[in-house]
């Protein structure tokens, strides 16, 4: 497996002016990974995406680091199926730009209104998402749906997302600490996530039961109403290794891309997840 870091776990230097999506390629480079994964990118006052997908990946060439995904928002059952998959379309065209062979969107943000529920939704959005797949494949670029966004989360409802869309271009992101927010085992789900793996976030959090004392600043809810807070990889309570080794035993052996999301330093925690992350892999 090799090693990428997500764009999104700079984002308190990005908030801050201290790098932007163009600077923190070679501080990427520098800090040991293999490859960067872009989320959702944002050219400045001026700029078109496409202009924005050419210089980044200008910048990767000369630094000498590939783009081994790109990330976007989508929610294919509250903006509606067929506007969100002429939207992501356009997606997959600036994936191409940047030079990724990956793709991953969300399925559904929204919650819909009783009694429809997760089944519905998904048999609903399903044709969409086949019709955006199926447009990728011809440019060369893997489509993903990631576990996240609290409706399709749990690694029940993203299989039967997978297996309603059916397409062989069209599999899964196993995003290891994401299966929290849904209050589900990270090895177990990974090892359901196995077989349709596409990509993997490496993430990490820290849990605090939701029947003890509010933790405070810092802390969000899972839908069970347990206290989550994100952090260095290593640091929290998903059992990174075991879920690697767990991916690893189904065949997996595409990137791991490290997302952090913590109150940290960025710089630091990615400086030490990526130590930690490289010896488990070495591990394993």
């Amino acid at each position: 497996m090799k090693t990428a870091v997500t764009s999104y776990s700079f984002t308190q230097y990005i908030k801050k002016g201290l790098t932007d999506q163009v600077s923190l390629i070679s501080k990427a480079k520098e800090l040991g990974f293999d490859a960067v994964e872009f989320t959702d990118l944002t050219p400045p006052d001026g700029v078109s995406e496409t202009e924005y997908a050419k210089r980044i990946r200008e910048e990767c060439e000369r630094v000498g680091i590939p783009v081994s995904n790109y990330t976007v928002g989508a929610d294919f059952y509250g903006k509606g199926g067929k506007e969100e998959a002429e939207r992501i379309k356009k997606k997959i065209d600036t994936a191409v730009i940047l030079g990724a062979s990956g793709l991953r969107h969300d399925a559904s943000w929204t919650t819909p209104a009783s009694p429809y529920g997760y089944r519905y939704v998904t048999d609903t959005i399903a044709p969409a998402i086949r019709e955006v797949s199926d447009y990728a494949a011809e440019k060369g670029i893997r489509t993903m749906v990631e576990n996240h966004g609290y409706f399709i989360q749990d690694a029940d409802r993203v299989e039967y997302l997978i297996n309603a869309v059916g397409h062989p271009n069209f599999g899964w992101l196993c995003d290891m600490g994401n299966f929290l927010c849904a209050d589900e085992c990270p090895e177990k789900s990974c090892g359901k996530a196995a077989p349709y793996a596409f990509y993997v976030h490496a993430k990490d959090f820290i849990v605090k039961r939701g029947d003890g004392q509010d933790p405070g600043e810092g802390f969000f809810k899972s839908r069970g109403a347990n206290y989550l807070r994100g952090t260095i990889v290593g640091h929290g309570s998903v059992p990174v290794k075991q879920c690697l080794a767990v991916l690893k035993r189904a065949g997996y052996d595409g990137y791991v891309s490290i997302e952090f999301e913590g109150m940290e330093d960025c710089e630091t925690a990615l400086r030490i997840g990526i130590a930690n992350l490289k010896r488990y892999l070495s591990e394993i």
